[in-house]
């Protein structure tokens, strides 16, 4: 009788028995297979993560920083930052719009912004001595007072404020381009909020300063609630590189800021 199971009625009976029973090859082959493996699954990431992985952003920025600023020589400054700008800007693309944030491209980007770091770090302290180590101190204490705001509580980051300070980011940023066009097809001045001369650049560097705090707090809540919400391991880079962008913002606007009131050497 034919059956009406539609596995078995594809192929004769007796085809069916000779094709269920496997061979001696067929069994040696299944002998040496390798025993099921179950697929990895991601650890959830834990604060030390993020802190390990900062910390490595940090020195691997510092440590080019400090070559940029003993290797690279004066004559070559301006083209070696440019390069070193393009390929920052490229890298951070690629990680905030592809959301690529791993170990080799973080750490890239880190070296790299390190170059830029010490290029322009080196040409202010030649200008203004000592100014260098100043805004390394600001950054620092900038860094523990916004941990320590965030610890006590003391200013609650809520989805509007989040909305708030990246519109304002990208305020400020569009008018430094807008500046630097200015500068390039007309006065050297530009718009004004980077001449010294114009009380525009004090209030410009303070609202960047005062910004770039709120980008750590930012960046002190999205960790919080990646470890609370159980994220993988390898959103830690994308977290490290968040907090690299915004020490960087804060000391280099400080180190602008300085300079305005130091008198040249």
């Amino acid at each position: 009788m034919e059956s009406r199971n539609p596995a078995f009625r594809r192929a004769p009976i007796g085809q069916q028995a000779r094709s269920s029973t496997p061979g001696a090859q067929q069994l040696q082959n299944m002998y040496n297979a390798p025993s099921y493996v179950p697929p990895k699954v991601a650890r959830p990431m834990t604060l030390d993560d993020v802190v390990v992985r900062g910390f490595l952003c940090l020195v691997a920025l510092v440590t080019t920083a400090a070559l940029a600023w003993v290797l690279v020589p004066v004559e070559l400054a301006m083209p070696v930052l440019i390069m070193a700008i393009i390929a920052e800007l490229g890298i951070w693309a690629f990680i905030t719009f592809g959301q690529k944030a791993n170990a080799p491209l973080v750490l890239t980007f880190a070296a790299v912004y390190g170059v830029v770091v010490g290029i322009i770090s080196h040409a202010y302290n030649d200008l203004y001595h000592g100014v260098v180590l100043q805004a390394v101190v600001g950054t620092a204490l900038a860094f523990a007072a916004m941990l320590a705001v965030h610890s006590l509580r003391i200013f609650r980051v809520t989805p509007k404020v989040a909305k708030f300070v990246m519109a304002a980011g990208f305020a400020l940023v569009g008018l430094m381009l807008i500046n630097l066009v200015v500068q390039v097809f007309g006065p050297d001045s530009g718009i004004g909020i980077r001449d010294p001369g114009n009380p525009l650049a004090y209030i410009f560097s303070v609202a960047a300063i005062l910004l770039g705090c709120f980008f750590l707090l930012l960046d002190f809540a999205a960790v919080e609630e990646g470890v609370r919400a159980g994220a993988p391991e390898k959103f830690a880079w994308y977290l490290a590189f968040g907090l690299t962008l915004s020490l960087v913002w804060i000391y280099l606007e400080l180190l602008r800021l300085l300079s305005y009131f130091s008198g040249r050497d």
